[in-house]
């Protein structure tokens, strides 16, 4: 079939002055693609999924969820070889909050400078801003063949990913069944299980893209493991727990550990971030 390819810029690329936490909303990344699938305009959108909000427009569904490349975050330096040979004070550039709070919770020292654009644009503000190092998702580096400028992929102790890194979400009109078909060969079951386990998560906490807070979802041995974090935007402030059950359950287990995890101090972090925002 012939395939046209539709280039839509949304207000997440086009802010890159302002942090993404400051410009607030939910969708920068998502919302003119969804809007142009429910004019008709386009069938199909395809998203990272961390991107993307937990709640879908009404009459839009993920259609397929591609199998994860990486999830986790990669350290880039010039010079150090891991976060932990970074000098005291050393200046760290990353747009996200959650990496921010996990990065500050295990290396308090570190000045975390705000870092937006593209990879390349990214890349390049480690010279002119004089960075000693940045922070990005292993995924995107690996998807443009840029795998070897990683120096080092952040353990999950240090840094838990964000919903859904690593994993690409394509999204349709949920009454178009003819695209609904066409797509079902690039859903990945154990991934779709995962993040949706991941997303409910985030979903009972109430939380956009823009909160410190990191979930990983994975299966093993049969059983589904989920791991979670709430943080204060300094880090000073932590609570980390994991909970496992059958992968066909994955979003009650979201719902039970963000349960756990609010009722355990998480409630009281979320709510000073956002009295201070």
């Amino acid at each position: 079939m012939e395939v046209t390819l539709l280039q839509i810029v949304t207000t997440g690329d086009k802010i890159l002055d302002v942090p993404l936490a400051r410009i607030g909303g939910k969708g920068l990344f998502t919302k003119e693609l969804e809007n142009a699938m429910l004019a008709g305009e386009i069938d199909l959108a395809v998203h990272s999924l961390k991107d993307m909000p937990t709640e879908l427009p009404i009459g839009l569904t993920l259609a397929a969820i591609t199998e994860r490349v990486d999830p986790g975050d990669a350290l880039i330096s010039p010079k150090y070889c891991k976060i932990d040979n970074l000098p005291h004070g050393a200046k760290v550039g990353t747009s996200s909050l959650r990496r921010k709070a996990q990065l500050l919770q295990y290396r308090p020292d570190l000045r975390i400078s705000d870092l937006r654009g593209n990879l390349d644009t990214r890349l390049k503000k480690m010279d002119t801003e004089g960075l000693d190092a940045i922070i990005l998702a292993v995924s995107g580096l690996k998807r443009l063949g840029w795998q070897d400028l990683i120096t080092q992929v952040l353990p999950q102790d240090i840094c838990l990913p964000a919903v859904g890194q690593g994993a690409l979400a394509i999204e349709a009109r949920a009454n178009d069944q003819e695209v609904r078909n066409m797509l079902t060969f690039l859903n990945h079951q154990e991934t779709r299980w995962a993040v949706e386990a991941e997303r409910a998560y985030l979903a009972e906490v109430e939380g956009g893209c823009q909160i410190p807070i990191g979930v990983y979802g994975h299966i093993q041995q049969g059983a589904l493991l989920l791991e979670a974090a709430i943080l204060s935007v300094d880090g000073f402030q932590q609570i980390r727990e994991t909970i496992s059950g059958s992968p066909t359950e994955g979003m009650q287990l979201g719902h039970t550990l963000a349960q756990r995890m609010l009722d355990c101090g998480g409630r009281e972090i979320l709510q000073e971030l956002e009295l201070n925002k």
